[in-house]
């Protein structure tokens, strides 16, 4: 094993992220037919507000609040209810992504595993508790609850006094965003593993220890003698 702790992004990474299907299914208690040109609306405003979320320009109740203040005046139900609702649907329909149970499987008796997430406290017990993983999981660490998020270092610092503050060197963060996980594992001073699934183009700037685009692919780099 590589790496005596391994530390994981969720969505996208060990979880299946479908905000379509999530919000088709909350957006149904309303009786509404939430349609790909709705979900086109909600994404143009809720993408610019998770990079001011990961910027440190706003909190996670502003961009919980506001990306559903549109929808919240139009059906005259708060903007919070609504995004309590979705992160209910979310959980609901919540799946590991391929290789994901059999990877914690595989690492958990030979390393410590994490989550840091910058995800929302409401949908992250609910989910490891849905799929099983949660006894896997030694250390989570959700930005909302911490005050920063990736790729701040001091969410990865906060990560490291829950782990008893191990070596550096004896760290990797894996993760799907390159500019959340890469470059806040950098900024932390940890080894990283991009999960480069699309086989897309680095971003300038970001350098990751390994890149791998599967899970699968990650097991058997993170376990060679039992590849």
């Amino acid at each position: 094993m590589r790496y005596p702790w391994v530390l994981f992004d969720a969505d996208e990474t060990l979880f299946h992220f479908d905000a379509f299907a999530g919000l088709q299914r909350m957006f149904s208690h309303y009786d509404v037919d939430f349609d790909q040109h709705a979900f086109a609306e909600y994404s143009e405003l809720n993408k610019p507000l998770w990079v001011q979320y990961q910027n440190g320009e706003i909190d996670a109740h502003t961009l919980q609040t506001k990306r559903f203040t549109h929808w919240g005046k139009r059906l005259k139900v708060a903007p919070t209810t609504l995004n309590q609702h979705f992160l209910d649907a979310m959980a609901e329909i919540c799946e590991p992504l391929p290789g994901a149970e059999a990877l914690l499987n595989a690492i958990r008796p030979h390393a410590h595993i994490g989550i840091i997430t910058n995800g929302f406290t409401a949908l992250q017990d609910v989910r490891l508790e849905k799929t099983g993983f949660k006894p896997a999981i030694s250390t989570l660490v959700v930005s909302e609850q911490v005050g920063f998020a990736k790729p701040d270092p001091r969410i990865f610092e906060h990560a490291f006094t829950k782990m008893g503050h191990p070596p550096k060197s004896q760290i990797l963060m894996v993760g799907d965003n390159p500019m959340a996980d890469v470059l806040g594992g950098m900024r932390a001073g940890i080894d990283t593993c991009w999960l480069n699934r699309d086989k897309k183009p680095l971003p300038e700037g970001v350098t990751p220890t390994h890149q791998v685009d599967s899970l699968h692919a990650l097991q058997a780099w993170l376990m060679p003698d039992n590849a």
